[in-house]
């Protein structure tokens, strides 16, 4: 009994020494590869080595399983079994650290170089699934599996598959459209004919996340979104006209208006954050309304976000220098002119009295 349990001490010895290997290369060695690969000017490096980090102490505790099976008294039959599992265990947990770094590649080149790929949660998981079916296509053929012959029968139940996935289905390939298309980006600020706005976040396998001014999140399918009318307001560029409308008094002199506006216009483009410091504001006579004179000032705005504030900061700053420098925005004015109507006189004044006489009477 002694001389069995003796057996298990080298294959014990060989699976602690391993672990203890791995979890010093995950506690030292990696830190000092983070620290070279940071050293360097490519991305590369820094994104297979935060890849490593965990799968590292896997690794090595499968070679500690596989060399403590060697040294086991187990039978040749399991081991001979044994040693593929762990190699298509190995090979998966290898194309798994694959696509986690081939998926922060894509978010930081993309980025970076503004290469033609969009940087959306879509765009990572379709990398990383590569990735992992390349890893199984490798499992299939270590374990002697004919890959042709399987892909034949893939393709025959991939029907039958479709028809059931055929809303995930609709959603994926309507999200990768959305996303190649290049027409709606992380960022842009877009409204829907729904009426929903905001910034959008993420155009994921399934739905479309959409930031609401109010910090609220829209999720939005799809394949809803894809044949939704969308205005996107950070196309062609983000900066985008900020018309403000106002009146001024028929007495006023318009050409000193139009002076005065176009000065406070220009400081608040230079002086009021989200402002296009170097446009010049235009003012655009175009009504004579019921009691003033109505125009149109356009201002320039970095984004959609920033009108609030430009805004309010001209609309504050106008309102100031109209009245120092004397100038009337009206009310609104109606004039009413009453006319008055004359008592008939003869028998049907007669009866008018008698009648209002009988009623003083009655009340």
């Amino acid at each position: 009994m002694l001389m069995n349990w003796l057996h298990w001490v080298t294959p014990a010895a060989i699976l602690g020494i391993s672990l203890l290997i791995g979890i010093w290369l995950r506690s030292f060695l990696v830190p000092r590869l983070a620290r070279w690969a940071s050293s360097t000017a490519w991305e590369v490096d820094d994104a297979f080595v935060r890849a490593i980090r965990n799968p590292l102490v896997l690794w090595s505790l499968l070679a500690g399983v596989y060399l403590a099976m060697r040294f086991s008294p187990l039978p040749e039959d399991t081991v001979n079994v044994a040693g593929p599992v762990l190699k298509a265990v190995w090979i998966f947990s290898a194309a798994w650290a694959g696509a986690n770094a081939i998926g922060q590649l894509i978010l930081h080149y993309a980025s970076k170089w503004h290469i033609p790929v969009p940087t959306t949660s879509l765009t990572q998981y379709l990398a990383r699934i590569v990735i992992l079916m390349l890893g199984v296509l490798m499992i299939l053929d270590s374990l002697g599996v004919k890959i042709g012959s399987l892909l034949a029968a893939l393709g025959i139940g991939s029907l039958a598959v479709a028809l059931g996935l055929q809303d995930t289905l609709s959603n994926l390939f309507a999200g990768m459209y959305v996303s190649l298309s290049k027409y709606i980006q992380i960022g842009d600020y877009v409204k829907l004919d729904s009426g929903e706005e905001g910034h959008v976040m993420d155009i994921g396998w399934r739905a479309t996340k959409i930031k609401m001014l109010p910090n609220n999140i829209v999720i939005v399918s799809n394949s809803k979104f894809s044949q939704a009318t969308v205005t996107n307001f950070s196309l062609p560029d983000r900066e985008l006209a900020l018309p403000v409308e106002i009146g001024v008094d028929y007495a006023s002199d318009l050409d000193r208006v139009e002076r005065m506006t176009l000065d406070v216009a220009r400081d608040v483009m230079k002086t009021v954050p989200g402002g296009v410091p170097n446009f010049q504001p235009e003012v655009r006579y175009h009504t004579f309304g019921e009691s003033s004179i109505n125009f149109t000032v356009v201002l320039r705005a970095r984004d959609f976000v920033d009108q609030g504030l430009l805004k309010h900061e001209f609309i504050k700053r106008l309102h100031v220098r109209y009245q120092r420098e004397g100038i009337n925005i009206p009310f609104p004015v109606r004039t009413v002119h009453l006319r008055q109507i004359e008592e008939p006189a003869g028998p049907l004044a007669n009866d008018l009295s008698q009648d209002h006489s009988a009623g003083g009477r009655r009340g």
